[in-house]
């Protein structure tokens, strides 16, 4: 059993993908939604949420846990990943989001070791990122890129009004309005010069791609998070077949807010309506 973690709604972007590349897998999704958003939290405060969470699906029977939460993966998943999992739950895995996106703009498996500076690199030189202030704050694709390829140069872009107007339902219009600002603003710094390739680093950021891709310059390679984790997740478990037991079984929903004012928002994100249980614990 898989589990998949967010803080809200909008990592069923990433369990759609993941549904979608893995049939007869089964998933749990677990949504915080009584702590969300953690864009306005502190870092321990968004480890200690995260910890809980993994908790929680851990005790529910997952072994592999995708955290498919931009915020916490930036800000806390290193350190779970080394002082905590080990400890608590050895055998288990937590892996997150953030990853998959840098091996697909550096070219560069995690496994290969460190780029040396001047390395040819068949990749994109200029890259942006699109993202919650928290996940720019935290400087993570900038230094996990910098990691596996130093020479390309990343630029990021915090968008604080998308989120609140993706789950409020904004107009057409004012979802428009609030890409092109954040792509012009991008581009302002540099100097109109347009990316190789462009992370859209949020889970909401999937349901108005298309609006990045019409305000972004023809060319630029846009990466969204549900088909690069997904695909990244088949190559993981195919490394670890001892984690890939497939038991095909329906979706479980779960969330620690009102379960029924979480599914009515959650279907704008999965495509369909969803039963959400209350967490356990």
């Amino acid at each position: 059993m898989i589990g998949v973690f967010d803080s809200g709604v909008g990592g069923l972007t990433i369990l759609r993908g993941l549904v979608r590349e893995l049939p007869g897998r089964s998933f749990v999704y677990l949504g915080d939604n009584a702590h969300a958003p953690y864009g306005d939290r502190s870092p321990e405060e968004i480890y200690r949420l995260t910890l809980a969470a993994l908790e929680r699906l851990f005790g529910l029977g997952c072994r592999l846990i995708v955290v498919a939460c931009n915020t916490a993966s930036a800000v806390g998943l290193r350190r779970l990943q080394q002082d905590w999992l080990p400890r608590a739950h050895p055998g288990c895995r937590v892996i997150g989001v953030l990853v998959p996106m840098v091996e697909a703009v550096t070219g560069v498996p995690w496994s290969v070791p460190l780029a040396p500076a001047g390395r040819p690199l068949g990749a994109a030189r200029t890259v942006a990122v699109f993202a919650t202030r928290p996940t720019v704050e935290s400087g993570a694709f900038v230094r996990e890129i910098g990691k596996r390829a130093p020479e390309i140069s990343v630029v990021q872009q915090a968008c604080p009004r998308l989120v609140p107007l993706i789950e409020h339902g904004g107009s057409a219009a004012a979802l428009r309005e609030a890409v092109e600002h954040d792509v012009d603003a991008l581009l302002a710094r540099t100097h109109g010069a347009a990316p190789d390739a462009a992370i859209l680093g949020c889970t909401h950021y999937p349901l108005v791609q298309p609006l990045f891709a019409a305000a972004l310059p023809a060319g630029v390679r846009l990466l969204s998070q549900p088909a690069v984790t997904a695909a990244s997740l088949r190559a993981y478990l195919a490394r670890h077949p001892d984690l890939d037991a497939a038991h095909p079984a329906p979706a479980r929903f779960y969330t620690t807010g009102p379960a029924d004012a979480v599914a009515g928002l959650a279907a704008r994100f999965y495509g369909q309506r969803l039963a959400f249980q209350r967490a356990p614990g």
